[in-house]
C-alpha cells in the first residue's frame, strides 16, 4: 500500500481510538448521573443520543478498514 494509505489508516485508526474514549467516558457519565438518582431527564437522552451517534461513527469507521472481498 502508498504512503497516503498507509497514512489514511493510521487516521481512522487514531479516531476510532478517540471515538471510543469518548464512548466510554459517556458510559461513566451517564451512570453517575443515574447514580446520583437527581439528574435532568433530558441531559441524560441528549448524551445517550451522543453515544449512539459516536457507536454508528466507529461502526462506520471499522468498516472502511475492513477491505472489501467479493466472494
Amino acid at each position: 500500500m502508498n504512503d497516503a494509505g498507509e497514512i489514511d489508516i493510521s487516521a481512522i485508526r487514531a479516531e476510532v481510538e478517540r471515538l471510543r474514549l469518548e464512548h466510554h467516558d459517556l458510559e461513566s457519565a451517564i451512570g453517575a448521573l443515574l447514580a446520583v438518582g437527581v439528574a435532568d431527564q433530558l441531559q441524560i437522552q441528549r448524551l445517550k443520543k451522543r453515544k449512539l451517534l459516536l457507536r454508528d461513527r466507529i461502526a462506520y469507521l471499522e468498516d472502511q478498514l475492513t477491505p472489501d472481498i467479493i466472494a
